[in-house]
């Protein structure tokens, strides 16, 4: 029988709220077991990038990182918000390490090619992510925190969506682990009613996520994390939630089935 291993991710909302990080690391820090956090960060990217004089552009809810906007993600999520989440964790008693994907080769991805004539830039799609060397460093009681960085093999970093960094490393270590994976963001779960924060959807399967994304019901940047979700669950995960980030029991939230 697998050991369980929890692993959360942290929306940048949630960076942000100095509360709710609070809570949220506290939570955190008293799951039991293997764990892994995944954390973004965009927001204090924009913000960095603002006081620089660096223009955010986006696409689709999706980061346009070109040679300056690289150097600010690289900088804010690598370091400024990773090394803070980390010192944090310790002083909770978690032995925490940070990491990027280039740190030991854990995720190695290619740069995005050009979609529908849009060039994102430095911006990587995930090839694979190592989970016998992740699985190496959780068993010596190590707990990694893994930024949304990645690397091509060939000396770049490149900007990757957190929510797939969760979902690959979550993919990556369902072969060693019984895993659960964690959304955690500023919402109850996938709401039915964007205006109404109770309209939870309790359970989300393959064909649930079709038709409401058909009808509108899902929309925008939900739409990738449900993908990344449903993803995680094909290749062997056993439970993916996405949830409020002060309810890390896994007693609430949407259940992707």
């Amino acid at each position: 029988m697998k050991e369980k291993l929890t692993i959360v991710k942290v929306g940048g909302a949630v960076v942000e709220d100095e509360s709710q990080l609070t809570q949220l690391l506290k939570d955190f820090s008293a799951i039991e077991g293997r764990k892994v956090l995944v954390h973004g960060g965009g927001r204090r990217a924009t913000q960095v990038a603002s006081q620089l004089g660096i223009e955010s552009k986006m696409v689709g809810g999706r980061r346009i990182t070109d040679a300056d906007m690289l150097q600010v993600v690289t900088m804010v999520y690598g370091g400024l918000v990773n090394k803070n989440l980390v010192a944090r964790l310790q002083a909770n008693g978690v032995n925490a390490l940070g990491l990027t994907g280039a740190d030991i080769d854990i995720i190695r991805s290619h740069k995005r090619p050009l979609k529908d004539g849009i060039d994102f830039g430095f911006v990587g799609d995930v090839d694979r992510a190592d989970g016998r060397m992740l699985s190496r460093l959780i068993e010596e009681g190590i707990t990694p925190v893994v930024a949304p960085l990645t690397h091509d093999g060939e000396g770049h970093i490149l900007n990757t969506n957190a929510d797939t960094i969760a979902s690959e490393t979550a993919k990556a270590l369902a072969p060693y682990y019984d895993v659960t994976l964690i959304f955690s963001f500023e919402k109850k779960g996938v709401l039915r009613n964007p205006d109404d924060d109770d309209s939870v959807i309790p359970t989300i399967t393959h064909a649930d996520f079709i038709q409401y994304k058909a009808d509108g019901t899902i929309s925008g940047g939900m739409l990738p994390k449900i993908e990344n979700a449903l993803s995680a669950i094909d290749a062997g995960v056993g439970r993916v939630i996405i949830t409020l980030a002060t309810a890390l029991d896994g007693q609430s939230g949407t259940v992707i089935r």
